[in-house]
């Protein structure tokens, strides 16, 4: 007798995060004065979703051992790590090629360590991911903001005034591919240009690729290491904990392929004493398989109406604009056409309409009039959200 398929997954199922030492639900109030009794949490991005069944039976399965020692070894991580890669992305890592860190905040710190010296500069492609700018310089790094340009409300890339912006103490770049927080899938095109500048200026140029697997339907990912003429430079980012909604588990892979870089990085981890966490192992690998792929597909899709009711609702309010996501689940939406303030826009989405989001200008040059939006959750709190928000600023009706 065959085993029972898993059951389809219920996104539209409440699942109460409130008082379980959750972040995005239990830190609201404390950092934006939103009670989550009555608040909308969205801005830290995790999801309000269960993660596929074979992530919760590798749990249960260690919890039923009940002994909690060292891990062996990462290597069927690593496996399915290639297994996914090949069959998602058009491409299989080598083994050896893989390291497993604690996150990706985790990774970037470690590669700043690896390759920059304190007063060196790491280049960013703003308004990007917050985390990045953080550790830059909490390392003693210099934060160098090259803004993007945007093109009929799509961010691209501005190489010559760029090109005009380096001084030679670049030794770094981190691209956010897919871009957070504007939900940008980069084209072929777009990214050889990017290993182009790395060129020019002889750049490490790190690509953070954890949301890759979440573009929406019809949208293409292209991996950087596809790209021809920047394996000698390219150190990638990758993660599971974005993909199946398992960010506490803390896992992380930075792949490298040129022995060089490899060799530095395995450097750092050793002095630093890494080892992976057995749990992030577990969950990681029991995700990427069929039936993590068959998750994902439903996730994808639920996604995609989610941004549709969520763009459409809040495109209705005069002077505001979302960016078409083309990938992620975090909505960045322009409010500058309000007219108001960035503290008016504020108010009323955080007093009025008592929803947490994350302020744009903490993304960077760029982002002063974004406030950013997480749309993984339940389509009846994303149907609620885009109600407040109308009636918050329903005088420009």
């Amino acid at each position: 007798m065959s085993p029972m398929p898993p059951a389809a997954p219920d996104f539209d199922e409440i699942i109460d995060r409130r008082g379980t030492n959750c972040s995005k639900w239990d830190s609201m109030e404390p950092v934006y004065g939103v009670s989550p009794d009555e608040g909308i949490a969205m801005w830290v991005a995790d999801m309000d979703f269960r993660p596929p069944a074979c992530v919760q039976r590798a749990v249960e399965g260690m919890a039923a051992h009940g002994i909690y020692g060292y891990a062996a070894s990462d290597d069927a991580q690593r496996e399915a790590i290639g297994w996914w890669m090949d069959r998602r992305h058009g491409w299989r890592p080598d083994a050896g090629d893989i390291f497993t860190t604690h996150g990706l905040v985790n990774a970037t710190g470690l590669c700043v360590d690896a390759w920059t010296d304190p007063g060196d500069g790491v280049v960013l492609f703003t308004p990007v991911y917050h985390a990045f700018a953080r550790v830059i310089r909490a390392a003693g790094r210099e934060v160098v903001e090259c803004p993007l340009a945007m093109d009929h409300g799509r961010y691209v890339p501005d190489f010559d005034a760029w090109d005009a912006m380096m001084t030679g103490r670049e030794k770094m770049m981190i691209l956010c591919s897919p871009q957070n927080p504007g939900g940008r899938v980069w084209s072929r095109a777009e990214l050889e240009g990017w290993a182009a500048f790395a060129r020019r200026h002889d750049l490490i140029l790190v690509s953070d690729e954890i949301h890759c697997d979440l573009t929406m339907p019809g949208v293409t990912h292209t991996a950087m290491t596809r790209i021809e003429g920047v394996a000698d430079r390219l150190v990638m980012l990758t993660a599971t904990t974005k993909t199946f909604n398992i960010a506490g588990a803390h896992i992380g892979n930075v792949i490298i392929s040129d022995p060089a870089l490899k060799a530095r990085f395995s450097a750092r981890m050793r002095a630093l004493g890494l080892s992976p966490n057995s749990f992030g192992l577990a969950m990681a690998t029991a995700a990427m398989s069929p039936e993590g792929v068959d998750w994902l597909e439903a996730l994808r899709g639920y996604l995609d109406g989610n941004r549709r009711l969520f763009e459409e609702g809040v495109a209705r309010i005069p002077g505001v604009s979302p960016m078409t996501l083309e990938s992620t689940y975090l909505e960045w939406v322009d409010f500058s056409g309000t007219g108001m303030s960035r503290e008016e826009v504020l108010r009323r989405i955080e007093g009025d309409a008592k929803i947490a989001v994350n302020h744009g200008t903490s993304f960077g040059r760029g982002g002063e009039s974004f406030q950013r939006f997480n749309i993984a959750t339940p389509r009846a709190r994303v149907e609620e959200a885009v109600s407040r928000l109308q009636a918050a600023f329903s005088d420009l009706q």
